[in-house]
């Protein structure tokens, strides 16, 4: 993607000179612009790439759909036209959630202070409210840096005076998902002002409804995030500790967990936050103690046919097996066998591959005896068949390497099985291929009880050669 910007008004005289230069039909100007831009490096993912309308007879220019509706969103607004408003509020959602050009455009035409004064006019009326938020979400979505200070506290007082309305605080809840997404600032001025608690009780409080707990436990997660490039050190561990020891995190979602044994969606993300959650030693056996554990593990043998939540549970596994006692758990019940087959299964899907290895991998970390699960499971042959169908993946490749330097370091009878499998050829295809692999790849390479031929660079001093 290019790195340069250019205004909207500039892609679209550059369309409408395509049209009266060139005699190009709409369709053929705006093709046109975008090749034109995209090869000189511009980044167009916030351009709304459409043919804008003729000016007026007058002279005067013409504006994208996504801004007449929002001419007329904003009227009803000023006038508080209570009939209308509804409607518009439908339509501008609409549009936002068609693409993120879109809601840049009319975020850059003062979109946000129409619909924040939109939803403090409607406070007293439930169902207007409820629209306004779900309007104000998707035009959120993608632009976190929108929310003000002002619009913080406005959800916070809608999430905590309206907690028993299940609709109300999804709506709430989604605004605040889009707000702390790759924004940190917006993540550690929402937990100051105590969002954790109501995302935790909004999950205890609506345990029955299936989008407030995927939705909750998804924001949950987001708070654990660390993925805003403008902050060099964010408040993701803390984040996560706050949810376990001071909101009973762990707890929360395990018990959701239990109302939706039929539905993966749910499960999957109750899963993925579990596995941002793992943090601890403490926190990754209080999983375990409190049945986490097994609902992984059955849900991965329930589900086994549905790669995303193969990856949530696959990820969540590895992240709770960072604790030595909750590795022979895992082992005990039954989770490599699982494992193995889920990369077996989906040999195809470089995600599961590679969380499936690093899952495995965590698993023989300094344990002889899973090192001997893992092997007579079929652990070492799936991950090199992992390498073989994904000669590019780097993560893939990492992660298996790993994975064979962990089963024959401390048992180096199954070095000869493994190089027996072609072991040696694949990874030193990954060490050529990937500079990220050749650490772990000679550390293998070495422990298999191979000749390692160090790598010689040139450096350009005294002496030539430096390994």
């Amino acid at each position: 993607m290019g790195s340069k910007q250019i205004a909207q008004e500039t892609f679209d005289d550059a369309v409408q000179e395509n049209i009266t230069e060139f005699e190009m039909d709409p369709e053929e100007a705006v093709r046109e612009a975008v090749q034109q831009f995209e090869s000189q490096g511009v980044d167009l993912s916030n351009i709304v790439k459409a043919v804008r309308p003729p000016a007026s007879e007058n002279g005067q220019r013409q504006k994208h759909q996504i801004l007449l509706t929002l001419d007329s969103l904003g009227r009803a607004v000023a006038e508080w036209d209570v009939a209308e408003l509804p409607e518009q509020l439908s339509a501008f959602a609409a549009q936002c959630k068609e693409q993120l050009a879109f809601r840049y455009l009319a975020a850059q035409n003062g979109a946000y202070p129409v619909l924040f004064s939109a939803c403090q006019l409607a406070s007293g009326d439930r169902d207007l409210l409820l629209r306004a938020f779900s309007t104000l979400s998707a035009l959120l979505d993608g632009q976190p840096d929108l929310l003000d200070a002002a619009g913080q506290e406005l959800l916070l007082q809608s999430l905590r005076e309206r907690r028993e309305d299940a609709e109300m605080t999804l709506a709430g809840i989604r605004c605040v998902r889009h707000a702390c997404l790759k924004h940190e600032q917006n993540r550690q001025d929402f937990v100051k002002g105590g969002i954790l608690p109501l995302l935790t009780g909004a999950i205890v409080q609506h345990g029955s409804s299936a989008d407030v707990v995927r939705t909750a436990a998804s924001a949950l997660r987001v708070m654990t995030f660390d993925d805003d490039i403008r902050v060099p050190f964010g408040h993701a561990h803390d984040h996560a500790k706050m949810i376990v020891l001071e909101n009973d995190g762990l707890r929360v979602l395990i018990e959701a967990a239990k109302a939706f044994t039929d539905n993966s969606g749910v499960l999957s993300e109750l899963c993925a936050t579990l596995s941002r959650l793992s943090v601890r030693n403490e926190f990754c056996q209080e999983i375990v103690d409190l049945g986490g554990l097994n609902f992984m593990v059955t849900l991965l043998a329930d589900c086994m046919e549905h790669p995303d939540v193969v990856k949530q549970v696959l990820s969540a596994i590895r992240a709770v097996a960072g604790n030595d006692d909750v590795k022979d758990a895992i082992v005990d019940a039954g989770g490599t066998d699982l494992i193995v087959l889920a990369i077996s299964q989906h040999l195809g899907n470089p995600q599961i591959c590679e969380q499936g290895c690093a899952a495995l991998c965590m698993l023989a970390l300094r344990k002889p005896e899973n090192c001997s699960v893992i092997m007579e499971g079929g652990g070492a042959l799936a991950a090199l068949q992992a390498m073989k169908a994904h000669p590019r993946e780097v993560a893939v490749q990492k992660q298996a390497c790993m994975l064979i330097r962990n089963l024959v370091s401390r048992s180096r009878d199954f070095s000869q099985p493994i190089l027996d499998m072609g072991a040696e050829g694949l990874i030193t295809e990954a060490r050529a291929a990937h500079r990220d692999c050749d650490d772990v790849a000679r550390a293998a390479l070495r422990d298999l009880g191979c000749k390692v031929e160090l790598r010689e660079l040139w450096t350009g001093q005294k002496g030539g050669l430096a390994q």
